[in-house]
């Protein structure tokens, strides 16, 4: 007879809904009967230790949670500056859980890779406060990036390329992913987050929910940046309203950045509606059309209506339009950063990294490593 595993049914019940999974998708991941998941829930049966270790597995927690007399306590290991409703989200989602601890781990590595290395602190980290002149961060951001979209001509694309490849260049591990843990079942919502910082004299890390519509990340890529150049970490929205003063800051900045606020409102016609300056103002700086509308928005040019409106139909657009998963070289290298990349594929093509552990790390299969090495050459 098979051995009952003697887990806790309140474990159950926690560990599916912090999945976010009903009774019957519980039960066709199994594949077991609905009416048996009641039943382990309400504690009048058991699953078999296969059972609950497929179960475990379904519900992404380690198999020795589910013998736990309670369930643990879990928490954002960044502050969280998100808002809703003017108050913080009670729990977040596993998803963003998993995505922020990923980061964490990938960061932890490349410490310690840099103790090998000659390394010094990044100079820029912690070199303002929230309570610094908006103009003089963004003065330095720009020295310090050294990206000139008039000089370049640079279009957007091109412009938010080279933004990416400054701040790698200059040490700044910058991630960019659409799902958790590499896993396409499991999408990160742009309503929960936009983006999140983990200050790091050595090694700072920027995510960007690539979820999002392309033509907003670029604002989220400079608020993230803004929280680097002071030093500061956390879980962003993208909320222009928010009650926190860092995220008002990290704001006024990534818009500075993107569109000065003198020039903005000198080019500004306020004779004619306000979606008609959108692609002249565009091209003017370098930036999307929904940059345009969200700076006009915090210069107070358009209501927060007008702007949320305008935004989820470029989101709808741009989820409706999604085809596929793109190249899997290219998604590896955005979702882990170049520079990690580099670190870990050099060390592993050197011996000094288990291909094994190499993959574990960066999400892709040991076998692909080589090829991978060559993209980032390219």
């Amino acid at each position: 007879m098979t051995q009952a595993a003697l887990v806790n049914p309140d474990l159950l019940t926690w560990s599916r809904q912090r999945a976010g999974l009903s009774t019957e998708q519980v039960a066709q991941k199994l594949p077991v009967k609905r009416e048996s998941v009641e039943k382990w829930e309400a504690g009048q049966a058991k699953p078999t230790f296969l059972q609950a270790q497929k179960w475990a597995n379904v519900a992404h927690i380690p198999f020795g949670f589910l013998f736990l007399p309670q369930p643990p306590v879990e928490e954002l290991p960044l502050p969280d500056l998100r808002t809703v409703g003017g108050s913080v989200p009670e729990h977040p989602s596993l998803n963003l859980l998993d995505t922020v601890k990923d980061a964490i781990r990938k960061q932890d590595w490349y410490l310690e890779y840099l103790q090998d290395q000659e390394h010094v602190p990044l100079p820029f980290v912690g070199r303002f406060t929230h309570r610094s002149a908006v103009t003089t961060v963004v003065a330095d951001m720009r020295a310090t990036l050294g990206v000139n979209p008039d000089a370049s001509r640079l279009d957007y694309d091109k412009y938010s390329r080279a933004l990416i490849q400054a701040a790698e260049r200059i040490g700044i591990l910058v991630m960019r992913s659409g799902i958790a843990l590499g896993n396409t079942h499991r999408k990160l919502e742009v309503s929960e987050f936009r983006g999140f910082a983990i200050s790091n004299a050595y090694a700072p890390v920027v995510f960007i929910n690539s979820s999002d519509a392309p033509s907003a990340r670029l604002f989220t890529l400079m608020h993230e940046l803004a929280h680097i150049w002071t030093g500061s970490s956390g879980v962003s929205d993208g909320n222009s309203f928010t009650g926190r003063e860092e995220e008002r800051f990290c704001n006024a900045v990534a818009g500075e950045f993107l569109a000065p606020e003198e020039l903005f409102r000198t080019v500004w016609n306020t004779e004619i509606d306000w979606e008609d300056n959108l692609a002249p103002l565009s091209a003017r700086f370098h930036i999307s059309k929904l940059a345009i509308g969200r700076r006009a928005l915090d210069l107070g040019y358009i209501t927060a209506l007008q702007y949320s409106a305008y935004y989820r139909l470029v989101l709808k657009a741009f989820q409706d339009k999604q085809d596929g998963a793109g190249d899997y070289y290219r998604n590896a290298t955005a979702k882990n950063s170049a520079r990690l990349s580099r670190a870990v594929v050099n060390e592993a093509l050197s011996g000094r990294l288990l291909l094994r552990d190499a993959g574990s790390l960066l999400g892709v299969q040991p076998a692909k490593l080589r090829k991978l090495a060559d993209k980032l050459t390219e």
